[in-house]
């Protein structure tokens, strides 16, 4: 068994160790005893998802962010079919923008890659900080780092998980990221996943699923992770 994840952008998206999302998943796989072949997509080259079963996009500076939209835009009908067609997607921070019709950052209005129908307009000031949200799909809380001006509107789409303490979307709605079919965006950082092992099985599972049919997934030890997400919870709740 094997799981092809695609990693757009590492040298450019990695704010707060997103790369670290991309171990997580390859640790977890591997501790299974199913192979993760992963494949780094950087700006040139051609993007082919086809044989993909994860596409991970991490978060960047503002001038990086605009750089990977630029070069993602002639590609943006390929992802889109491919979310369209179940394809497992997560996209954090910058990449959460990057799903939406557009992202206003600096008062210019750019292009996201219409992924989903959502968009992010720019806050008079930033969320920064330590957040920590219920999450009612997986029945977990997640924690995570928080540092964006984009206010996130997800409309009649669902939100990944309800905020019990930080910003989320966008300060005021009480909900933080999407989720849409197998496309998850959200703003947390850290990186997301080593700390929150149920949501990067979760993710797991259904490229698994979609790939080979409903598998369950063998338990591992999770001392290490739980130890720092509850840690999180506890400190920032």
């Amino acid at each position: 068994m094997k799981i092809n994840i695609v990693h757009l952008y590492p040298d450019l998206l990695n704010l707060y160790g997103d790369n670290g999302n991309i171990t997580a998943f390859a640790y977890r796989l591997r501790k299974r005893g199913i192979e993760a072949d992963i494949t780094q997509v950087q700006c040139g080259d051609r993007l082919d998802v086809s044989s993909a079963d994860i596409v991970f996009i991490g978060g960047g500076s503002e001038r990086e962010l605009l750089t990977v939209a630029d070069s993602l835009r002639p590609s943006a009908g390929e992802l889109k079919a491919y979310a369209a067609d179940g394809g497992v997607l997560l996209a954090v921070c910058g990449g959460y923008q990057l799903l939406g019709s557009h992202y206003v950052s600096g008062g210019n209005k750019i292009g996201g890659l219409g992924i989903l129908d959502i968009c992010a307009d720019e806050a008079p000031e930033r969320f920064i900080g330590n957040i920590v949200c219920e999450c009612e799909t997986i029945g977990t809380t997640l924690t995570g780092f928080e540092n964006h001006s984009g206010k996130m509107n997800i409309g009649s789409l669902t939100p990944l998980a309800k905020v019990i303490s930080g910003s989320g979307n966008d300060g005021t709605s009480g909900y933080e990221g999407v989720i849409h079919q197998n496309v998850i965006g959200t703003w947390l950082h850290g990186p997301l996943l080593p700390k929150n092992p149920e949501l990067t099985d979760y993710i797991l599972a259904k490229a698994i699923e979609r790939k080979y049919g409903k598998s369950e997934l063998a338990p591992l030890d999770d001392t290490a992770e739980m130890l720092a997400h509850d840690y999180a919870v506890k400190m920032f709740s």
